[in-house]
């Protein structure tokens, strides 16, 4: 099969609209789950807390806890009343927010703007600068409780293609989120339970964590039609010492070590990309996974259904090979899947 890997297109599907899913199914572990080896492409039907029968004792399941902030915030200008919708991006320092906002015309440099009740909790911020590419660096005034006054007034990030408002905060972060800094979920994560990992870890499963806080590139569409031409947003990682020992013991006992979801692989596999093995490291990376990329320490991989075109599919093609993923792509769409953020996960091992 003559395959053009360079090319966007190659990395298309066809998905009924219908089966982007819009609301997380509850509990978070009934969700399907499809099993693909990537050796022989064959695909077995599960529920997600079916999981536990794939994982071997011995084996390392890497979690990314970083936790979403709610970052989209309603702003009204102080002079003019004006609404405002800003998406905070990246903090730059204490106070200091690189935004992303709509409608830009009515943000200009020097505008000022209150977020929240006037009466009761509410955030008050400055915009100091219009950078090249639209994005605003916005100024807030008084960051006594910020996160707490955030965690109020805000709303999770949804992806755009989630029409329908999220009732529970909650169902947009993993059970085991902790570090705050996420534009969007690591959402592969979110079909775990406290009761589901109890389960993986008293059948002699480790758990560790890794921290990288997933940036709006995620939902950045690619646009070169050659995607070596492709720049990936950078992404802040981090790699606890505890973490890089259980899983170099792990690969060296000949056990396997499962990501749970691109942004751990892209963890662990920007520091194997390195420095030729993991270690505790803490850095950014910009990694950008696709095919003829050799894994060096990601042996399984727990993933939902990704967009056509985009990144994520073809790092999981990387992963498991062209053939495999548009076979279990195609499959997923017969068997009425979910896909995207709130949809269905597979395991490919």
């Amino acid at each position: 099969m003559n395959v053009d890997f360079n090319k966007k297109s190659t990395f298309n599907y066809d998905l009924p609209e219908n089966l982007i899913a819009q609301s997380p199914v509850e509990p978070r572990d009934s969700s399907r789950l499809m099993i693909l080896n990537k050796q022989n492409g064959k695909i077995i039907h599960k529920k997600f807390y079916d999981i536990v029968d794939y994982l071997n004792p011995g084996d390392c399941l890497v979690i990314n806890d970083s936790k979403v902030l709610p970052a989209r915030i309603f702003g009204k200008n102080i002079e003019t009343g004006y609404k405002v919708e800003f998406l905070l991006l990246k903090q730059l320092s204490s106070g200091l927010w690189e935004t992303l906002v709509k409608p830009g015309k009515k943000a200009k440099s020097g505008f000022k703007f209150i977020f929240g009740d006037e009466n009761n909790t509410h955030l008050t911020a400055e915009i100091i600068e219009v950078l090249p590419d639209g994005n605003r660096i916005l100024k807030f005034e008084d960051m006594k409780n910020f996160f707490s006054k955030l965690d109020e007034i805000g709303q999770m990030p949804l992806p755009p293609y989630i029409k329908e408002k999220l009732k529970d905060k909650s169902r947009y972060q993993t059970v085991y989120a902790k570090d705050l800094g996420s534009a969007a979920a690591p959402t592969a994560g979110l079909h775990f339970t406290p009761e589901l990992l109890k389960k993986i870890k008293d059948k002699g499963i480790n758990v560790v964590s890794v921290t990288l806080h997933v940036g709006l590139g995620t939902f950045r569409p690619v646009k070169e039609e050659n995607i070596q031409n492709h720049k990936m947003h950078s992404e802040f990682f981090i790699i606890p010492q505890s973490t890089a020992e259980v899983i170099k013991n792990t690969k060296e006992s000949g056990n396997k070590v499962i990501c749970v979801g691109t942004t751990s692989c892209r963890t662990v596999e920007s520091v194997y990309n390195k420095f030729g093995k993991i270690r505790a490291y803490e850095s950014s990376t910009d990694i950008f996974i696709k095919p003829g990329y050799k894994f060096g320490i990601t042996d399984g991989l727990i993933t939902n259904f990704h967009l056509p075109e985009s990144t994520l599919i073809m790092l999981v093609t990387a992963f498991a090979g062209y053939e495999n993923i548009m076979n279990a792509y195609k499959t997923a769409v017969e068997e009425k899947y979910r896909f995207f953020s709130f949809g269905d996960a597979m395991i490919i091992i």
